[in-house]
């Protein structure tokens, strides 16, 4: 679990930054106020994918989780990530208007579809990387 958080934190991070262009805040705000949006919403990006993680693993896991129900656990945990952005982006955007895309931002229905592929691609980067070596066990012994 910890290395699962560690590598969802790291391109997380990663994603936020490269992402920048594509909200208002790029163009409209201080290096000082970008920067805040990155670490908040990376400190953001760590608790949806700590309570995914939990959840998962309470819903589809097992207590010989990881060695057993690894892929529904994954599964679980990146719908449960992207409901919660789906819902976010909207609540933000569209609700409360706490943000705004950029013109440059694809959408689909109104919600970012850069968000919506980070919490389909980060996620399934990391359980798939942690995954790997766990097959590679399996198919020595």
């Amino acid at each position: 679990m910890n290395r699962y958080l560690i590598w969802t934190s790291l391109l997380n991070f990663s994603w936020e930054v490269l992402q920048l262009p594509l909200y208002t805040i790029w163009a409209d705000s201080s290096g000082r106020d970008i920067a805040f949006a990155v670490v908040h919403c990376t400190v953001g990006d760590v608790m949806i994918t700590t309570i995914s993680l939990v959840a998962a693993v309470i819903l589809a896991g097992r207590k010989e989780w990881p060695d057993r129900r690894y892929r529904a656990v994954a599964v679980t945990a990146i719908l449960t990530g992207l409901t919660y952005t789906i819902y976010s982006e909207w609540n933000n955007t569209v609700v409360t208007r706490s943000w705004a895309y950029a013109a440059s931002m694809p959408q689909l229905w109104g919600i970012g579809l850069s968000p919506i592929a980070q919490w389909i691609i980060v996620p399934g980067i990391a359980f798939w990387r942690l995954y790997r070596p766990r097959e590679n066990l399996n198919a020595r012994l």
